[in-house]
């Protein structure tokens, strides 16, 4: 992956005001782009600039996990907080790009992958856009979390499981989809007709079976003020 190389001068986001010489973001990778003859636009506002100006870095936090599990939750919860304190925010959520972006697929493995793609793609905009991302997805296969890591690039990406236990998802089955699955009635369902791939290596794990809603959403937004 090439890399562009900005020159700072100084971190405006630490307190201590370190010295950075240079930040580097990947550029595009056009092998696989199927307009070739288009050219990427760097105005002179950029990445840094908007960081610059929301005095705080953008980074992409994913939150995935089964269907009950409560990513959507964790997520706008931990959004609000940081709100709050002045940080800017967007939460991608499942469901939501369902009935817009995504609204042409199915849930079908293929469905499933380019759904993700597309929001990885998504995200590296906000996070141009200088943006602190959530993302609030199932993404039950390591391959298309791995290949959403790589669109957004490995430094900005963080994987937080959102660790449930699958009888305590199905007690839960707020939208009753759990039921319909059992019964045959809805295909590809994770955790009942199509697998789960957990992941191996987390950036961090919360387990929403063990500890309440609160303490979930204090361990995750201490975790992001740890990496902005």
């Amino acid at each position: 992956m090439q890399y562009q190389a900005i020159l700072i001068g100084l971190d405006v986001f630490s307190a201590f005001a370190q010295p950075l010489y240079i930040t580097c973001y990947p550029l595009p990778d056009m092998s696989t782009c199927k307009s070739p003859n288009t050219v990427v636009y760097r105005g002179n506002i950029d990445r840094c600039a908007r960081e610059r100006q929301n005095g705080h870095r953008s980074k992409a936090f994913w939150f995935t996990g089964l269907s009950g599990s409560g990513k959507s939750t964790l997520a706008h919860k931990v959004e609000e907080e940081l709100y709050a304190q002045g940080i800017r925010t967007y939460v991608f959520d499942g469901d939501n790009v369902r009935h817009g972006l995504c609204g042409d697929l199915s849930f079908s493995p293929e469905g499933r992958s380019e759904n993700l793609r597309r929001i990885g793609e998504m995200v590296k905009l906000f996070l141009d856009a200088g943006t602190l991302c959530l993302t609030a997805f199932i993404s039950p296969l390591k391959e298309d979390r791995e290949k959403v890591r790589r669109i957004v690039g490995a430094d900005d990406f963080f994987e937080i499981y959102v660790k449930c236990s699958l009888d305590v998802c199905e007690k839960r089955d707020v939208k009753g989809l759990y039921k319909l699955a059992r019964a045959g009635k809805i295909k590809n369902y994770t955790g009942i007709s199509a697998p789960y791939d957990e992941p191996e290596h987390p950036d961090l794990v919360v387990e929403t079976h063990r500890c309440d809603l609160a303490t979930c959403v204090d361990q995750i937004t201490a975790y992001i003020h740890n990496h902005l």
